[in-house]
């Protein structure tokens, strides 16, 4: 029996946003055909916003914040509790003092169970907004720098780019990856993610993954092509 674990932001849904109502349909009837978990580095309430009840609940396993708040359900079967040291928290807003990306929205460091998701623009964006600092991420590689630094500065934890904005932070070790420690028996894994290179959030599960037997990871660029291959 194979278990497909899926991304969210970037593989089922555009970034932040609702999962397509077509796509929704198909994929809810997959779920309750297959076995399925999603691991995201979105807390609960943002995942259920964004794939619905039904799918959320129909999913074996949901992973949330990178593996380091678990539900199954209703359940929460695991919850990591850490909180990012204060001097790490004055290297990120140092960093959000001295962008050249001139928008600023708030909730620059947003606390969820077991990481922060870090963003020099700020959560309470707008679409607009949110367009505009992925152009300028885009050309400058403004997250990847930053997250590289932090990386070199604090080895005991761990920086990735995650989504459109943001950048993902939880010690080293309580990313992605962890949660395979659940699929020790698995004999079949295909795992779906949009940020599968080096550097991305994905990139430590995917490793993991397509070096076991019988798996595969695939490197979507959108949830269009993720449908597309589950078809």
């Amino acid at each position: 029996m194979v278990d497909y674990i899926f991304d969210v932001d970037g593989t089922l849904t555009r970034s932040r946003c609702r999962i397509d109502k077509e796509f929704g349909v198909w994929f809810s009837k997959f779920c309750e055909r297959s076995n399925v978990y999603l691991v995201t580095g979105s807390d609960r309430s943002k995942t259920i916003e964004q794939v619905g009840e039904f799918i959320y609940h129909s999913c074996k396993r949901v992973y949330n914040c990178s593996g380091n708040d678990v539900y199954k359900g209703d359940e929460n079967l695991y919850t990591l509790d850490w909180k990012l040291p204060e001097l790490s928290r004055k290297f990120l807003q140092n960093c959000q003092y001295e962008s050249n990306f001139s928008i600023r929205t708030g909730n620059h460091i947003e606390e969820r169970p077991g990481m922060v998701n870090f963003s020099v623009l700020g959560r309470n964006a707008s679409t607009q907004e949110r367009v505009s600092y992925i152009s300028y991420d885009t050309k400058e590689n403004e997250r990847s720098t930053i997250a590289n630094a932090f990386n070199i500065m604090f080895p005991e934890l761990h920086a990735t780019v995650g989504g459109d904005i943001g950048i993902d932070i939880a010690p080293r070790g309580c990313d992605k990856s962890q949660i395979l420690r659940d699929f020790k028996d698995s004999t079949q894994l295909r795992f779906y993610g949009d940020k599968c290179e080096e550097g991305g959030n994905d990139y430590s599960i995917s490793q993991a993954i397509s070096k076991r037997n019988n798996s595969q990871v695939y490197n979507v660029k959108d949830w269009i092509e993720t449908w597309n291959l589950l078809k």
